[in-house]
């Protein structure tokens, strides 16, 4: 299987690693990846009752149990992984990109 590298100034082959999901039994929904993602690729969503997820339109905290984040765009995702060093729950993974 083939991902996709790059060679590094010093030569040095790297793999980067893009977000490939987040454990929507850990997010809390506080919303610290989304805000220091620049590329959209996250959105924070509601899940009810029933554990269906939907997304928030405005603040009716009647109609959610909880707040979690959700991978919207991964294609949008560069491999920086900063939304990962902002999560206090370690809740996002990483995967190589396949070619």
């Amino acid at each position: 299987m083939a991902y996709f590298t790059v060679t590094l100034p010093s030569g040095v082959a790297w793999t980067p690693n893009f977000i490939a999901a987040i454990n929507q039994e850990k997010c809390i929904g506080c919303g610290r990846c989304f805000k220091t993602c620049a590329r959209e690729v996250l959105q924070l969503m509601a899940v009810d009752d029933e554990g269906e997820m939907f997304a928030i339109e405005d603040e009716d905290d009647d109609e959610y149990e909880k707040k979690v984040m959700h991978v919207a765009h991964p294609e949008n995702c560069v491999g920086c992984e900063s939304c990962n060093n902002n999560c206090t729950r370690r809740c996002i993974s990483y995967a190589p990109k396949e070619m």
